[in-house]
């Protein structure tokens, strides 16, 4: 099992966060993954920030390859808008196309993704 590491974990986890012992359990168990998406929200903060060690660090994290089938991210737009689920961005809808191809459990504190489990095949772990 892989788990997937949503940019809201990692912000909270930078601050130290009240679930920050169940990544670092992730982490030491070696179970975490990245995409460039993910990383493409959190890096720009840091850098400005001049975080470069952490940058580091997250850059060796296993990266899950973006290959982005449309016709899915099209399929579960039209899945949330069937079941009432608006304003689901497509880097979001990347993001739940990327884990269900890669058969990942995504990690995030995001109440949307939890709402789009119920109506599409993801696994998805919520603190």
């Amino acid at each position: 099992m892989k788990i997937l590491v949503d940019s809201s974990i990692w912000i909270d986890y930078f601050h130290g966060g009240s679930d920050s012992e169940i990544l670092d359990k992730f982490i030491d168990e070696n179970l975490i993954c990245t995409n460039n998406l993910i990383l493409a929200e959190i890096i720009p903060a840091l850098r400005i920030r001049k975080q470069n060690k952490l940058i580091d660090l997250l850059k060796e994290i296993q990266r899950i390859p973006l290959n982005i089938n449309w016709n899915m991210i099209i399929e579960y737009q039209i899945q949330c808008f069937s079941n009432g689920i608006n304003k689901i961005g497509i880097p979001d809808l990347i993001i739940v196309e990327n884990a269900i191809k890669n058969d990942l459990v995504l990690f995030s504190f995001d109440k949307h993704f939890r709402l789009i489990s119920n109506h599409i095949d993801l696994n998805f772990l919520n603190p």
